[in-house]
């Protein structure tokens, strides 16, 4: 009997020193839950995953066991296991990113990690370079820094935003039916050091993204929190200086806050000072209620104001009327400002679903003076537009995600709802002079458009396949008052668009990946436009697609690459001066994509972004059917080192070639390379950088247009390149102080 119970004794011993399982979560220094981390028992060998919220099981575990805690981007953790009674918090660490580390799977976006090296390696510290990180996409200024910068990608002159969608944690950057243009898309509300990722993808496969996703999207994600104050300052050529703080506000278990200010002023280079001034104000909160329900309150408010030499002529530089940094009308300029209010609830309901919903409001105003053609139109008093309207924007977005395993396939699904409401008050386009007399209304009136948008994605994880089906559902309603007409009258229209998507995944191995994507996209046209043409031209669609591949041949090179389709029902031209958006018919575009990323030793980096295309109008005859502006070669490529010992820096090129400006290719716009420098240093709690723009001061222009325009002196018009000079030698410093 007693040799009984010893044994019975032992027996429930055993089964309880090693039958326990340890429940866990795993999180980042920023407290975001960290989802696809493995965690390894070194004692057991037993292994496993954590899910979305960061939670993991693992079986078989005893106290003294090590955990050894790793995921791509963190240093590894290993954790002694003290106790099995209660759930363990793991904490990891970010660590520069190795190509070494990078295994390709469908679980990981391998073009994002390729943006997350290249801002690590060259960090954001300008609204305008958030937009550069993107492989493959260009931008150009043409208004004194204050104006949205327009933007090329994949044979597009997307002029501000037609063709890409751009968001800021949910909250959407294109301006629909804009006084200055659809899709119009001014970032320069984001203060660049509150970035924490940058979520982008090329073509219209994505059932999550909506209008204006044709030509690819961009999500920006700003930080959960910052582990130190920051005081940055920055001084430049050409009255440039900037000043930003970062502070914390609450930093414990389950509440963060901080908030960021960025004042930032500059005259420019051209002759007549562009009195440039913007400022910034940031605030983010974020709270963990409980195990289950995560809260979020982000604040932000931004203002600009500045002048403009605008865009000159090619004949007035050539015979010597103006400089190449001189003007024909430098009364140009403009003001906007934008306030946001952004609500996050997110609910955990089990460890497989999860239901994230946001809440945004924005207050946005915009007023802008523009002279393209300068006395074309008027001889006596000149060609000056101004630009201007109110606006207020109302939205939701919600998304329910739930992780599923059925025999021997997993993966997860999403349904999500999104509504978005636009109210644009006196969008008014206006003849004036000197930015001070009103001397005809061409346009004014109040826009209400809504947009509601219901869609559903999968994956399914067959082994080493990966299938991801998607559909999209969207409904319009637009809503016009013009105020020009003698009686009051709302013109309507409605409309809507289903949009499938189906992309297909195939790891061959760690080291290769194969893909195809495909799927139908829409940008919606100026509300203005149509109710006049009662519905027609609504919402074009694009259809398209991606064939390629990535690869890893050696453990230090990643290749991406990719041929690609893209064929638009309808081509939007915005003509500024008009106030219309002309309809240029069907389109094609096609081309290669090739991105590499190397690392031949630890602190040294190659990047390599290059994109061919070609670029028709389907509808038009050989030889006039070339699309203005559409880029058919681009190139960026840098070398970059980042050493333990606190020094980084880097020489980076930007290139693009000679490209048609009107439609018969009779008028070029001429290519430019550029190239930029910079260094710096990290000691203790100071870091100093040195930044140079266009190293070798190269004549370039920025932004180019075939205008038709008329001097004062002139008596006939004369159509050719009309263009913004790009920066010529620009040397600037910063400080960082850390505390």
């Amino acid at each position: 009997m007693k040799q009984i119970i010893i044994t019975v004794t032992l027996l429930l011993l055993q089964s309880y020193t090693f039958g326990q399982s340890l429940k866990g979560k795993v999180i980042n220094t920023e407290k975001e839950s960290i989802s696809d981390v493995q965690i390894l028992d070194l004692a057991t060998k037993h292994h496993t995953h954590s899910n979305k919220k960061g939670e993991f099981v693992l079986e078989d575990i005893n106290v003294g066991d090590t955990l050894k805690v790793s995921h791509i981007g963190y240093e590894i953790n290993n954790t002694i296991i003290n106790s099995l009674s209660s759930p363990i918090i793991i904490i990891l660490k970010e660590k520069s990113i190795s190509l070494k580390e990078v295994v390709l799977s469908p679980k990981i976006n391998a073009l994002n990690l390729i943006t997350a090296i290249d801002i690590e390696l060259n960090p954001v510290n300008s609204s305008q370079d958030i937009l550069r990180k993107v492989p493959g996409l260009f931008i150009g200024q043409h208004a004194g820094g204050g104006k949205a910068e327009q933007i090329f990608l994949r044979g597009f002159d997307i002029d501000h935003g037609t063709d890409i969608s751009i968001n800021v944690d949910g909250l959407p950057v294109n301006m629909v039916s804009h006084a200055h243009g659809q899709g119009y898309s001014d970032l320069h509300f984001v203060i660049s050091e509150t970035l924490n990722v940058i979520d982008f993808d090329k073509g219209a496969y994505y059932a999550d993204q909506g209008n204006f996703n044709t030509a690819g999207y961009v999500n920006f994600k700003t930080k959960r929190n910052v582990t130190n104050n920051l005081i940055k300052m920055e001084l430049g050529k050409f009255g440039t200086s900037r000043l930003l703080g970062m502070f914390k506000l609450l930093d414990n278990d389950k509440n963060d806050s901080y908030i960021a200010m960025e004042q930032l002023a500059n005259d420019g280079f051209f002759e007549s000072s562009q009195n440039f001034n913007r400022t910034n104000i940031f605030g983010k909160y974020t709270g963990n209620v409980s195990n289950e329900d995560k809260v979020g309150l982000t604040v932000s408010h931004f203002s600009s104001k500045w002048d403009a030499s605008g865009q000159i002529p090619q004949r007035a530089v050539g015979n010597g009327l103006i400089t190449r940094f001189g003007a024909i009308d430098d009364t140009e300029g403009g003001y906007t400002n934008r306030t946001n209010v952004l609500v996050n609830y997110d609910k955990y309901i089990d460890e497989q679903s999860v239901i994230k919903n946001s809440l945004y409001y924005s207050r946005y105003n915009f007023e802008l003076y523009s002279n393209f053609t300068f006395f074309l139109e008027d001889p006596v008093n000149g060609d000056q537009i101004k630009q201007k309207e109110n606006r207020n924007i109302f939205g939701l977005n919600s998304e329910y995600s739930k992780l599923f395993s059925i025999n021997n396939v997993d993966g997860n699904w999403q349904a999500g709802i999104t509504l978005r409401n636009d109210q644009s008050f006196n969008n008014e386009l206006s003849h004036t002079v000197n930015r001070s007399e009103t001397l005809e209304e061409i346009q004014l009136g109040n826009i209400h458009e809504t947009n509601l948008g219901v869609y559903f994605k999968a994956i399914f994880n067959l082994g080493k396949w990966a299938v991801n089906p998607g559909l999209r559902f969207d409904s319009f309603n637009f809503q016009y008052n013009d105020a020009l007409l003698p009686n009051y009258k709302t013109q309507t229209s409605s409309k809507r668009i289903i949009s499938p998507k189906l992309n297909v995944l195939y790891n061959y191995s760690d080291n290769l990946q194969i893909y195809l994507k495909s799927g139908k996209g829409f940008h919606s046209n100026d509300t203005r436009v149509v109710v006049t043409q009662a519905g027609r031209k609504t919402l074009p669609a694009a259809y398209g697609f991606d064939s390629g591949f990535i690869w890893k041949p050696t453990q230090q090179l990643l290749i991406n690459t990719a041929y690609w389709y893209l064929f638009l029902e309808q081509e939007f031209v915005y003509v500024g001066d008009a106030g219309i958006v002309e309809p240029s018919g069907k389109t094609r575009r096609q081309g290669l994509d090739f991105s590499l990323r190397y690392q031949p030793i630890d602190w040294l980096y190659w990047n390599l972004d290059t994109n061919y295309t070609y670029a028709r109008a389907t509808e038009e005859e050989v030889g006039e059917d070339y699309i203005p502006l559409a880029p058919d070669f681009i190139l960026a490529s840098g070398l970059n080192i980042k050493h333990e010992f606190g020094i980084y820096g880097g020489a980076n090129l930007r290139f693009i070639k000679d490209r048609p400006a009107n439609e018969d290719n009779s008028i070029i716009a001429e290519g430019y390379s550029v190239i930029d420098f910079n260094m710096g240093y990290n000691w203790k709690k100071l870091s100093f950088q040195l930044q140079v723009q266009n190293l070798l001061n190269t004549k370039w222009n920025e932004t180019q247009f075939a205008t038709e325009s008329r001097l004062q002196n002139e008596t006939i018009p004369v159509e050719e390149i009309h263009f913004t000079p790009g920066t010529p030698f620009f040397i600037k410093g910063i400080i960082e102080y850390k505390f």
